[in-house]
C-alpha cells in the first residue's frame, strides 16, 4: 500500500444470536474417509473435541454473496490468486463512488491495492451450544454430532442408481452465540450496517453450506442481541434494547439501531 493514510477506529458494533439447522446443514471438511463405507462428505469438525462447527469464513463468504447477487450493478471479476469471481473495487474512483462501495468497505479488499482500507465486519466461527451438545449425544446418531444423509444420482439413459453418503449435523441443533463485529471508521459507517443486517436475512432466505438446492442449509437466526463500545471510552459496553427474536424484527427497528449507535459512538469526524 504505497499510500498514507490516517486509520482511526472510533467504536464497534456488536450483534451475537444463535443459529438454528432447521434442515440439516453440511459444511464441507477435509474430504472423504479412506476407511472401507467411508463418507463421501464429511462436515468440518474441532479436531480437539470431534464437534461440528460454522467457520466463520464460511458465514461471512455466504452474507458477502448474497450482498453482491441484491446489489445490483456489481462488477464481479477474479480475485488476486484465486480462480473464484468475487466483486472488488479495482480503482479508488470506483471504491469512493456515490459514498463508497458498501461491498468492498463491509467485507474489505485484497491488500495489495493502493486503496485497500480494514474490512469493517468481522465474524467468528460458531460452536454448537451445550444444550444441542447434550441432545445429540443422547439421540445416539450415525456419526458423532452428525447423521448420514444417502443421496442417489440417477442415469438418465440407463437408470443406474450411484449412492453417495453426506455427513450434516440434524435438524434442531443450534450454534451459537454467533458473533458479528462491525467496525466504525468513518460516519458512513453507521448506514453501512444496514447491509449486514439485510445480510443475515439473505442466508436465511437461502442455505448455508453445500447441498441447498437438495434440502440442506437452512438456517434460522434467534436470540438476537445488539451491544456497541465507544473507541472514546472502550471499557463499558452499552447494550441496544432487551433483545430480539429475529432478524426481521431487529430490522423492523434499524432506525432506532442507527440513533442509539450514533449517540454511542459519538466521536467520528464529519
Amino acid at each position: 500500500m504505497s499510500e498514507n493514510k490516517e486509520i482511526k477506529l472510533y467504536g464497534r458494533i456488536f450483534i451475537q444470536a444463535n443459529i438454528k439447522a432447521l434442515t440439516g446443514l453440511h459444511i464441507g471438511g477435509s474430504g472423504a474417509r479412506m476407511d472401507i463405507g467411508g463418507v463421501d462428505n464429511e462436515i468440518i469438525r474441532n479436531p480437539l473435541n470431534n464437534q461440528p462447527y460454522i467457520p466463520g469464513s464460511s458465514l461471512r463468504g455466504k452474507m458477502r454473496s448474497q450482498t453482491e447477487k441484491v446489489l445490483l450493478g456489481v462488477r464481479q471479476n477474479t480475485d488476486i490468486g484465486k480462480n473464484v469471481r468475487i466483486h472488488t473495487c479495482k480503482t479508488k474512483t470506483d471504491f469512493t463512488a456515490n459514498g463508497g462501495c458498501p461491498i468492498c468497505h463491509i467485507f474489505g479488499l485484497p491488500g495489495e491495492y493502493d486503496h485497500s482500507v480494514p474490512g469493517r465486519l468481522l465474524v467468528r466461527d460458531v460452536a454448537l451450544t451445550d444444550t444441542s451438545i447434550e441432545k445429540l449425544n443422547a439421540a445416539k446418531t450415525n456419526l458423532p454430532f452428525a447423521e448420514l444423509k444417502t443421496e442417489v444420482a440417477i442415469d438418465r439413459v440407463t437408470s443406474a442408481a450411484t449412492p453417495r453418503n453426506m455427513e450434516r449435523v440434524p435438524a434442531g441443533s443450534v450454534f451459537g452465540p454467533a458473533e458479528f463485529v462491525f467496525g466504525i471508521y468513518e460516519k458512513e459507517d453507521f448506514k453501512r450496517l444496514e447491509h449486514v443486517l439485510n445480510a443475515l436475512q439473505l442466508v436465511e432466505d437461502d442455505y448455508l453450506g453445500g447441498s441447498g438446492s437438495r434440502g440442506s442449509g437452512k438456517v434460522e437466526f434467534s436470540d438476537i442481541k445488539v451491544f456497541a463500545r465507544s473507541g472514546s471510552n472502550y471499557g463499558e459496553r452499552a447494550s441496544f434494547g432487551d433483545g430480539f427474536d429475529s432478524v426481521q424484527a431487529l430490522n423492523d427497528n434499524f432506525e432506532d439501531l442507527l440513533n442509539w449507535a450514533r449517540d454511542i459512538i459519538e466521536s467520528v469526524k464529519e
